[in-house]
């Protein structure tokens, strides 16, 4: 019964708020306040803090719900040990992606593990690197895509080097280049990407001293696209998010190269489920290289 009312405070935790959490769990919104409640009463001190706005842990909630996800852990992982034995691959994997990789790999990953191994569950959860780095610490995520190893908490599998490319549109004087030379930046109006955590646009800028005039630092690569379009400068991205790129704009290689290494990291002992993850998906990556 302790496992249910954990997963209830996990879940409220994360979502924050009773009635999402509820409805995520198929469970009446009673039922979920009653589950918290029950908690606070066998600890004898609150869990969240309530109010219009939503629901919140308070510093005792924090200290305790990282104890009950270690033992929410131990609990998968014993049941997916007990199917790994019995020849089966049965259990839940909780994946921390980027944008651009869950609109390019995770379809076909999510496909092709519901056809192989329909007794595991995959779940996604979108964030910034920044955010994935504090899910895997947290233990909220099994395993989550980074641009390089953050941390010895965790082994990290590099799997792509996906290459900065410049973007500019048909108005712009480096149109019809072949290659741009980084150094030629320098001052130019300049559309950032901007999310937390290692921004691989700013160290490469930063490693050959360029300082471009940077207008507008935006998040979202439609954004980033749109002030393109209308010449209001340029931008350096990752191939992988501009597969989608409007016809009047223009990727070109940079002449000193320059990439983002994308890997995927996951616990050191990790559970039978998360590395059948990460098997797939690398025997699908080498299959795509070799297109």
């Amino acid at each position: 019964m302790s496992l249910v009312k954990y997963e209830i405070l996990n879940k409220v935790a994360e979502l924050e708020s009773f009635t999402k959490a509820a409805d995520a769990l198929g469970l009446t919104q009673s039922a979920v306040s009653h589950a918290v409640s029950s908690l606070e009463k066998e600890f004898g001190f609150a869990l969240i803090h309530r109010s219009r706005a939503g629901v919140t842990l308070t510093t005792e909630g924090h200290t305790m719900l990282r104890a009950m996800r270690h033992v929410l852990d131990a609990e998968e992982l014993l049941q997916q040990e007990a199917a790994h034995i019995h020849g089966v691959t049965r259990g839940k994997v909780r994946i921390g992606v980027i944008s651009s990789i869950s609109s390019n790999w995770m379809p076909e990953i999510v496909r092709i593990m519901d056809n192989q191994f329909p007794g595991i569950q995959v779940e996604l959860r979108e964030g910034d690197y920044y955010e994935i780095e504090q899910w895997l610490q947290s233990g909220e995520v099994d395993a989550g895509f980074l641009n390089g190893q953050k941390s010895e908490q965790y082994q990290f599998i590099e799997l792509q080097q996906d290459p900065l490319l410049c973007i500019v549109s048909d108005k712009s004087s480096l149109y019809d280049r072949t290659e741009i030379d980084i150094v030629e930046l320098e001052d130019m109006p300049f559309i950032m990407t901007s999310y937390r955590g290692t921004n691989d646009v700013k160290v490469i800028l930063e490693h050959y001293h360029v300082k471009p005039n940077i207008r507008f630092e935006l998040s979202e690569e439609v954004g980033i696209f749109s002030m393109i379009s209308h010449h209001l400068g340029i931008s350096i991205l990752p191939r992988l998010v501009i597969n989608r790129l409007p016809s009047t704009l223009k990727a070109i290689p940079l002449k000193q190269g320059g990439y983002r290494t994308i890997g995927l990291a996951m616990k050191h002992h990790a559970s039978p489920v998360t590395k059948k993850f990460a098997e797939i998906l690398s025997t699908w990556l080498s299959e795509q290289n070799k297109k």
